[in-house]
């Protein structure tokens, strides 16, 4: 065997476990059939069929412009823990974009728009864990419970993407029907 042969070998071995990681990592993110024929970034919100809060919310996000399908797994922690939410940052619903973003909780359209616009090399989405009250789809009356928005990172920590101290701040910038 020449060494051409021999190199070509050695680089493909070398090779066929990264590739493999790559096609089982691209498994679980969308193709950009998951845009609408207008490039309308789609959703793909898991939750519980019975709940409401998650049905306002995907409203909210509607209203801002994007596209969401419900879906209703028999198990959604199983969900969770197939795009690496941990519990300290889960919420009632998981929203995954067509890019394979992931989108925990009650966040504000506003900084999913400004997330999908440049989204950071390490991220693997935005959290905002449990249910803030006046949050995007928690709204009772004029109530509200000031929260942050988590950059949730690959290596499974976080950091602050936004505060969020009152209820008008996080409908900045929002469409409006």
């Amino acid at each position: 065997m020449n060494l051409s042969r021999l190199t070509g070998l050695v680089v493909s071995l070398i090779m066929l476990p990264l590739l493999v990681a790559c096609n089982e990592a691209s498994k679980d993110r969308p193709t950009s059939d998951s845009f609408d024929s207008h490039g309308v970034e789609n959703f793909t919100v898991y939750k519980q069929p019975t709940c409401d809060c998650c049905k306002k919310w995907m409203s909210r996000l509607e209203r801002a412009g994007f596209d969401s399908t419900a879906k209703h797994p028999a198990d959604l922690n199983a969900i969770k823990a197939r795009y690496r939410i941990a519990p300290r940052y889960q919420s009632c619903h998981t929203a995954v974009s067509s890019q394979g973003y992931v989108f925990e909780g009650h966040i504000p359209a506003r900084y999913i728009q400004a997330f999908l616009a440049n989204p950071p090399d390490d991220a693997i989405g935005l959290v905002v864990p449990g249910m803030p009250l006046g949050s995007p789809g928690m709204e009772v009356g004029g109530r509200f419970t000031p929260y942050q928005v988590l950059l949730l990172k690959k290596d499974g920590s976080s950091e602050v993407f936004a505060n969020v101290e009152n209820a008008a701040q996080q409908y900045q910038r929002e469409a409006q029907p």
